[in-house]
Parts: C-alpha cells; sequence; structure tokens
C-alpha cells in the first residue's frame, strides 16, 4: 500500500498558521489535500498535523488526519510517527503541506521508481533550471546526481562550479543545474532508518536534511519532472499563489 501523509505544522516563525491560510475560501491544507488525492498511485492520504485547529479543517471538509505530539521537530519525524500506526504501508510519500497546487503526476512521478525496482529506497524529484537567479538563491536547492540517477549532494549554493565559465548566463547554457523538489517517497523501513539517524555536520551547515541520508551512505533517486510546484513559504508568497489560483480559474 502507497500512503501519503501531508504534515501540516501549525507554528511557522516566518508565517504562522499557514496550514489554515484562506486561499479562494478554503484552507491551504485542503487545496494541498485534494490536489494529492489525484494521483492515481497513492491508495490512502493523511494529514499529520499538531494542532486542533488543524483538526477541525480535517474533520469540516472530509480529510483523514492523525493528531501528533507538537514537539516533534521535523516533517520526516512527523510522518514517520504516523507511518508506524498504519499496518501494511510499503511506501511512504512526503507530501509538503505547503504546496496546495501540486500536479498529482508529480506525485505519481516520484513514486514510480519504487514500484518498478524493488532495490531503490528513496526517491524525490528534480527539475531543470532556466532562470539564473534560481542558480543564485540560497532558497533554491541545487543537486548533482550520477550516472543513474542518484544524487551525489544537495546545496544552497550553485553547483555544479564550472570553472571554465565566465558568468552564471554562460553556465546556464550548458543545462548542468537541477534544482531539488522536496517531495520524497521512502519504503517504509527506509524512511524508520533515517529518522533513527543522528544529524550530521552537512546537514546543520546547509540546513537540509536529505543531507543526512547521504552522509550515512543511504542512496536518493532523482527523477526529472517538466512539472512544478508553488510552494507558499511566506505570506508574500501566498500573494503569488492566490494570482496563480486566479489564472487557473480564468
Amino acid at each position: 500500500m502507497v500512503v501519503g501523509i501531508i504534515p501540516a505544522r501549525y507554528s511557522s516563525t516566518r508565517f504562522p498558521g499557514k496550514p489554515l491560510c484562506d486561499i479562494a475560501g478554503k484552507p491551504m491544507i485542503y487545496h494541498t489535500y485534494f490536489s494529492a488525492k489525484k494521483s492515481n498511485l497513492v491508495d490512502r492520504l493523511i494529514v499529520a498535523t499538531d494542532d486542533y485547529r488543524i483538526v477541525e479543517k480535517c474533520v469540516q471538509f472530509g480529510m483523514e488526519y492523525v493528531l501528533t505530539p507538537d514537539n516533534i521537530q521535523t516533517g520526516s519525524d512527523r510522518i514517520a510517527f504516523v507511518a508506524k500506526e498504519i499496518v501494511g504501508a510499503k511506501i511512504i510519500v512526503n507530501i509538503q503541506g505547503d504546496e496546495p497546487f501540486i500536479p498529482s503526476q508529480m506525485i505519481d512521478e516520484a513514486i514510480e521508481p519504487l514500484i518498478y525496482d524493488s532495490k531503490i529506497e528513496v526517491s524525490t524529484l528534480i527539475k531543470k533550471i532556466t532562470d539564473v537567479e534560481d542558480i543564485k538563491s540560497a532558497s533554491v536547492v541545487k543537486v548533482v546526481f550520477d550516472q543513474h540517477n542518484f544524487a551525489l549532494y544537495f546545496s544552497r549554493s550553485p553547483i555544479p562550479f564550472v570553472r571554465d565559465s565566465t558568468s552564471f548566463n554562460e553556465s546556464l547554457k550548458l543545462n548542468c543545474y537541477y534544482k531539488h523538489i522536496g517531495l520524497y517517497v521512502f519504503r517504509t523501513d527506509a524512511l524508520f532508518k533515517f529518522t533513527r539517524l543522528p544529524q550530521t555536520d552537512l546537514e546543520r551547515f546547509e540546513k537540509l536534511e536529505q543531507l543526512r541520508m547521504l552522509e550515512h551512505g543511504m542512496k536518493i533517486k532523482v527523477v526529472e519532472t517538466e512539472l512544478d510546484s508553488l510552494s507558499i513559504d511566506t505570506p508574500d508568497d501566498l500573494k503569488k499563489a492566490l494570482i496563480h489560483y486566479s489564472s487557473i480559474l480564468s
């Protein structure tokens, strides 16, 4: 069974109450849930939340949920807490709660490697970067990978470094930059293994928990997608999301 879990934490330094922010009369978590619900490969979808205000919205709109302790530190730990109680879950999909318009095809693209290759334990999505500003931005996580599409490293810095290039505009023409899209698919045992591992130096330096997997020898399959999803991290992002939603309806 493939189970999608959407971690939805109420408290946020940059955007408190983010899962409940209003988009066209409904909370963001509603849009995320029902966008993900369109996946052809997810058998069950659950919101993992630490707050009764989010639970109320789940009940109101008929979304399955699990109430988790409020002292859980990361989204991965939150989905692991929920996954331990699900009998028959073979594959767990960590769907970010702040991506209300995520195309269900993206979710299916990330799941497929684990369905077709039993040796793959973790997968995630990447997309080719076409904008120089994305290369420079620390909020856009870059990734390099080997010839079998397994991640070598993730960084907030521009990677790879093109030594013979005189500018990022010139480097961009080489089609060598990829951004990471933070949707993860785990075999259940791999999820539990990951969340038991101690934090690593690179993870702390870059503030990227996927580096913990790489530093401990876990392999992450990367799947290139041509699609994209709008992540809402700040109130300004919400303004962009409202414009995006209006364009969908028009």
